[in-house]
């Protein structure tokens, strides 16, 4: 009697270190699956930071160091490879990606542009913000919607700040987009306003003057209407200037043109405005959205059955509803748990295994306005029926959030030693970053 042909063990390529990426790749390289051959994460940065963290890297009210998770360690913690590089491009006849050359910031080419094989490509390669063909703004505006990009706006927000030190000018600084980023931005920079006069460099008369403009009739479209009236009125309270309806024309150098010709003073603009997935999405063969987004079936899978996309790149409609399911990092990591109990009953019978189905679970919403307060929706699930929270509650949940990411990646019991650890460094070193 012959034996049946056994298929080797699947190659695994994940490109995209986000909340999902990270998060699929950590747990399927701890897995001990005989159907799993190899797991490997693509990605052109060489850390990882949580995305909704990603403002108060901006601002630096905390420290980008201690909260970044290293692509090469995590890899080695959880047996899985790491390959620096872009995706650029697909050939799905032989079913590779394909990488751009790494190069140097003199020009050198330190890696020419190569090609890796894989048997099941998952692509969670986030977004980015919009700028809507607006004149002006890739080149004027800063945008903080990746962990190099937020480093770069801090660098520049305290070489400003050492400006008003020096000549005691008035740091104006504008915010395009109030969803959750630009709100939660604001507040981060009066915080970080509050601290630098505490520490002395800022002085007395030296203050921020924040402006927060939104195209549509509220801030937080997203939020319950009773959050967005709420929180607009406590960052008025802080001090930051809050403009509804006023779309944005056009950025200069020192200020941002509204609709009626309005020029807003900007000695620094930050767009936050709009999400788009990355445009080389839309050349790859596979249909996508208006906004780059690959369009997935219930199984999070593209057009080509060995292709998922997931997180903020991933285009995903659930029966019944009309909209897509928002770009969340709390959709991310559901769909990166649907995938993660998926692929190893999907490779174990490939041919006899029927995914259920990706099924949402709205938890509801949070936006924090730095230590100053936090708001939250309730999602409409089991005994929960909607609702509001606000204050210390809210702000621990907000919290609990980053520590499950932290604990999903490192484990419990080294999550907690990192949350411990963050706790203590929070009364030892300086609240702002000084360096």
């Amino acid at each position: 009697m012959g034996l049946e042909k056994q298929k080797a063990p699947a190659r695994i390529v994940v490109v995209g270190g986000g909340v999902a990426g990270l998060e699929i790749a950590s747990a399927l390289g701890k897995l001990k699956d005989a159907h799993i051959g190899s797991v490997t994460l693509v990605d052109a940065d060489s850390a990882h930071v949580w995305k909704p963290m990603l403002h108060t890297i901006a601002a630096g009210t905390r420290d980008l160091a201690q909260q970044q998770t290293t692509y090469l360690a995590q890899a080695t913690d959880a047996h899985f490879a790491y390959q620096p590089g872009a995706m650029s491009g697909l050939d799905r006849e032989r079913k590779e990606i394909i990488l751009d050359p790494i190069v140097a910031e003199d020009g050198r080419e330190v890696v020419p542009t190569r090609r890796l094989a894989y048997d099941k490509l998952v692509i969670a390669v986030g977004s980015g913000a919009n700028d809507f063909g607006t004149p002006g703004v890739l080149q004027h505006c800063y945008m903080i919607d990746s962990r190099r990009k937020a480093d770069e706006f801090n660098r520049e927000i305290r070489l400003r700040m050492l400006r008003c030190m020096t000549e005691g000018e008035t740091l104006q600084v504008a915010i395009v987009g109030a969803g959750a980023t630009g709100v939660e931005l604001a507040a981060e920079l009066v915080q970080l306003s509050e601290s630098a006069e505490a520490y002395g460099a800022l002085g007395k008369a030296a203050k921020f003057q924040i402006v927060l403009i939104e195209a549509g009739p509220r801030i937080l479209p997203s939020f319950p209407e009773e959050i967005s009236i709420a929180t607009q009125t406590r960052l008025e309270k802080l001090g930051v200037r809050v403009l509804t309806n006023r779309k944005v024309q056009a950025a200069h150098a020192a200020s941002l043109v509204l609709d009626g010709d309005e020029q807003i003073p900007a000695g620094l603009s930050v767009w936050a405005a709009g999400v788009k997935a990355p445009d080389f999405l839309s050349t790859l063969g596979l249909p996508t959205t208006r906004g780059n987004q690959l369009i997935v079936n219930d199984d999070l899978q593209t057009a080509d059955p060995d292709i998922y996309a997931v997180g903020d790149c991933a285009s995903y409609t659930l029966p019944g509803e009309t909209q897509p399911l928002p770009p969340t990092a709390q959709v991310a990591h559901q769909q990166a748990r649907y995938l993660i109990e998926l692929f190893p009953k999907m490779l174990a019978c490939p041919h006899a295994y029927n995914g259920t189905g990706f099924a949402y679970r709205d938890f509801g919403a949070l936006v924090s306005l730095a230590h100053y307060d936090a708001y939250g929706s309730l999602g409409k699930f089991g005994l929960f029926n909607g609702g509001l929270i606000r204050g210390r509650l809210a702000m621990l949940s907000h919290i609990w959030l980053y520590r499950s990411h932290q604990a999903r990646l490192y484990g419990f019991w080294r999550g907690g030693l990192l949350w411990l650890v963050d706790m203590m460094n929070s009364r030892l070193r300086p609240t702002i970053r000084l360096d």
